[in-house]
């Protein structure tokens, strides 16, 4: 593919008529920017730099819609530097070494060069190995937008070498000013068709958007064109024609990126915090989100022994039962006993001396000396065995149970794993 180049006033993203209404009002400059004012707003550092014509190479991180891409088109107009536009889905280690040569070329004649790269998680390790030492030495200024964790998806010497600047999800009001302002905005909204949006079909529009500024301007765009035209020649968009446009709420989930692990993370805790109200929120989320059924069964099981325990040792087997209907009947149904479970732990007590005791004890097999069995507790099935002590002086505890006996190799002789929790109700 070929970079595309944007220095001075020039717009970085060009785009053949008709272009998508999103990409038409994209913001051009710091003034018309909506939202994350905790990064650009007056007197923070990151404005302060573009205005200054001083960027560091930067990461970009946040959800879709949050004007990440848009960010960069502001930095391209501001910049005095040479400025080149890479997609990492399609650029090569080609392209970025081409880009490099002419950089280098710009850094003799004084101009910098930044560079701009979309979808930044998506570099392999040969395109980040290759861009590395020119962001090291300053041949360009690297500019990156990614809607995943940059810990997990930049290695750690180009994010060494960077700032990640992270982006908000847009709230609803800021949502809500994009979608008057590209209504009235007759040179590239919509501002010179005869559109009526009522009150309540903006608010949820803003609402059902999510944060992202793309579905909310899409949505917008869709539902005009498909708004019937009065008597009097003007469209009316109202809150039901919104949402057939829109059809469900954006959803900020990726079954494999931080969504996944934060939900979940916020599903777990709310059981082990006993908030049911919460636990069944979460739980909900997930399914909506499409996430996998039996993923989250799995954690139920865990959390049955981990956190609810010897407290309620029912509780396993209403997650084992829950993650075998889950099996055996499937979404949407499925969410009945995901359910059950849910609310089961999320009421019982709790205790977590099964994973104290565990850990405990695995942590003295670790750091300690295995010593052998006490001979007491080997079995002797043959004679050389019996003849050189096995089994000799075991007591079979159904004989006497009270028998004063020791189970424990002698290196840890005397010590004590298993801590029973207040609230356990002695099933162990």
């Amino acid at each position: 593919m070929s970079p595309r180049r944007a220095g001075g006033d020039v717009g970085l993203f060009e785009h053949d008529a008709p272009a998508p209404l999103a990409a038409r009002m994209r913001p051009r400059t710091l003034a018309e920017y909506v939202g994350q004012e905790h990064i650009i707003g007056e007197g923070h550092v990151l404005r302060r730099a573009i205005e200054n014509d001083t960027v560091p190479s930067l990461i970009l991180w946040g959800p879709p819609g949050t004007g990440k891409t848009t960010l960069a088109e502001v930095i391209a107009r501001a910049t005095g530097a040479n400025f080149v536009a890479l997609s990492a889905v399609s650029a090569g280690v080609a392209d970025l070494r081409a880009v490099v040569a002419d950089a280098q070329r710009a850094r003799t004649l004084g101009k910098r060069t930044v560079l701009f790269v979309d979808e930044i998680h998506r570099f392999n390790k040969g395109q980040q190995d290759a861009v590395l030492p020119y962001v090291e030495d300053g041949t360009i200024t690297l500019i990156g937008a990614t809607t995943e964790n940059p810990s997990f998806e930049v290695n750690s010497a180009l994010l060494s070498r960077s700032r990640v600047f992270v982006l908000h999800a847009l709230s609803d009001d800021e949502v809500a000013s994009l979608v008057r302002r590209a209504l009235g905005d007759r040179e590239r909204g919509l501002g010179n068709e005869p559109v009526d949006l009522d009150d309540d079909a903006l608010e949820a529009l803003a609402r059902l958007a999510n944060g992202d500024a793309r579905v909310a301007l899409g949505t917008l765009e869709f539902a005009v064109a498909a708004a019937p035209v009065d008597a009097s020649g003007r469209k009316r968009v109202d809150r039901a024609l919104i949402g057939d446009a829109l059809q469900r709420r954006a959803i900020a989930y990726d079954k494999k990126g931080d969504n996944h692990y934060d939900v979940i993370s916020a599903f777990i805790k709310s059981i082990r915090g006993s908030d049911p109200d919460a636990a069944i929120y979460w739980l909900a989320r997930m399914i909506d989100a499409g996430e996998d059924a039996l993923f989250i069964a799995r954690r139920l099981v865990i959390l049955a022994s981990e956190d609810v325990g010897l407290a309620d040792s029912r509780g396993l087997q209403i997650a084992v039962a829950a993650q075998q209907a889950t099996h055996f009947v499937g979404l949407p149904e499925a969410h009945y006993a995901l359910a059950h479970a849910t609310l089961y732990l999320a009421n019982a007590p709790k205790s977590n001396s099964i994973g104290r005791a565990y850990g405990a004890a695995m942590a003295d097999v670790a750091e300690t000396r295995n010593d052998p069995v006490p001979l007491h507790l080997r079995n002797a099935p043959t004679g050389l065995m019996r003849s050189l002590g096995y089994g000799r002086d075991y007591i079979y505890s159904h004989d006497d149970y009270a028998a004063d006996q020791t189970f424990l190799p002698p290196n840890v002789a005397g010590k004590r794993y298993y801590v029973p929790g207040e609230r356990e109700r002695g099933e162990g």
